[in-house]
């Protein structure tokens, strides 16, 4: 490679670069694979790590970063969202040219398809030409992970590229669903291939290949010409921001950006694209080492919380114990004699007594009645579990009344309660 990646390796660089950066965030819609649980949710509104939503880290890594002019492109049933956006990031002074706003999108799509990015970003360019962005930052607000867009946006300039891609090396076996880079010594991007069906090894290592991280730099005035017919954008309905990629890449000047090697040990980046993928990247953080630090004062991930009592386990019977171990437990919650093993409970969860959890996920306001046993599930938020519930026990029969993952994680939402045998409807 031409360029070392230490050029652009810098704790915090906020500079003219960032504040002269737009952000424009789409907010992942509906997700088929994700089931019930973006039913009536916007995946990027989806809670994550116990107190968190999945938005949080965009907006968190766009403000740390100096970038203060977001615009979002919500996708479907965006309420919830707005409301947490509105509750989470009112700091920004608007006297200082600082906004998070939710950009209009008008969709009429009579079967109520989430537009793709390339058209709505169309409809917002207007105001565009009103903000005069010298880049844009286009970016998913459903992927996890961590990073300070100051040294892409260098890279970016030093490279004078039209395009930049972030990206990130994976092992081949968890390439599935992502878009593949093929580039250059100089990092110059030869190929974007959707979704293929096999793996593209990196030069260097044939077991690992290099994903695009779904966050794209573009000079202002590139993205409108690929926007309004002066591009050659050929795939646009994508639903996500690789249909905004130009087909012929050599007539353009697109790069790669080395993620991996800015971050090294630390570049943590999940996409949430299925049930199984969610419950994992929860459960991650409850390890004794987690790859994704959410302690760092550093670079803090910020959201709105409800003002919630500390947890309390109550209970301190031989046979009855409220009990938590290796796991995570939020504000608000009450473990009354009961034990948690492995497991990650959001804010406001009650259970009951001689009760047991283990590798599992519980979001928000869940209550687990007395007597229960809970394994390798995920609980939706609200879920009124009664008495005496078995689940993650007797795959065939959950696979009946609730939704069974291909990795056999269960999961339970008050609507497969309340009509058992409707799960997968």
């Amino acid at each position: 490679m031409s360029t070392t990646t230490n050029e652009y390796h810098s704790p915090r660089f906020v500079s003219r670069l960032t504040s002269k950066t737009m952000a424009l965030i789409t907010t992942g819609g509906f997700d088929l694979r994700l089931h019930h649980l973006t039913r009536s949710r916007d995946k990027a509104d989806l809670p994550f790590a116990g107190q968190f939503r999945i938005i949080d880290f965009a907006l968190s890594n766009c403000v740390n970063s100096g970038i203060r002019r977001i615009g979002l492109l919500p996708q479907y049933q965006a309420y919830s969202l707005i409301r947490h956006v509105q509750q989470s990031w009112p700091f920004l002074r608007g006297e200082f040219d600082e906004f998070i706003e939710f950009l209009p999108i008008q969709n009429d799509d009579q079967d109520n398809r989430a537009l793709s990015t390339a058209q709505a970003i169309s409809q917002n360019l207007a105001m565009l030409g009103r903000r005069n962005p010298d880049q844009v930052l286009v970016l998913a607000g459903d992927h996890i992970y961590k990073m300070d867009y100051g040294p892409l946006l260098a890279f970016h300039a030093e490279h004078d590229a039209d395009l930049t891609i972030a990206c990130i090396e994976l092992a081949n076996r968890d390439t599935a669903g992502h878009d593949l880079i093929g580039i250059d010594d100089d990092r110059r991007v030869l190929s974007l291939t959707r979704n293929p069906l096999q793996p593209q090894a990196t030069p260097d290592n044939s077991h690992r290949s290099l994903v695009s991280m779904s966050a794209y730099v573009f000079n202002t005035s590139f993205l409108i010409r690929q926007l309004v017919g002066g591009g050659d954008v050929e795939q646009a309905s994508w639903a996500d921001a690789a249909g905004l990629v130009p087909a012929r890449l050599a007539e353009h000047r697109v790069f790669a950006y080395p993620f991996h090697e800015i971050q090294g040990r630390h570049a943590y980046w999940r996409t949430i694209d299925n049930v199984d993928a969610y419950w994992r990247a929860n459960l991650e953080l409850v390890e004794m080492s987690p790859e994704l630090n959410l302690y760092d004062r550093d670079w803090p991930i910020w959201t709105y919380h409800e003002q919630l009592s500390p947890a309390r386990f109550v209970i301190d019977q031989p046979d009855c114990r409220g009990t938590a171990f290796n796991s995570m437990v939020a504000d608000g919650c009450i473990l009354s004699g009961a034990t948690v093993r492995q497991s990650l409970l959001f804010s406001n969860v009650r259970v009951e007594q001689y009760s047991f959890i283990e590798d599992s996920v519980v979001l928000p306001n869940a209550r687990i009645g007395q007597n229960c046993r809970i394994k390798r599930a995920l609980i939706d938020a609200n879920v009124r579990l009664p008495d005496n519930s078995i689940v993650g026990e007797d795959l065939e029969l959950d696979a009946q009344r609730f939704h069974l993952t291909p990795d056999g994680v269960v999961l339970v939402t008050a609507d497969m309660l309340e009509r058992p045998g409707d799960a997968d409807r």
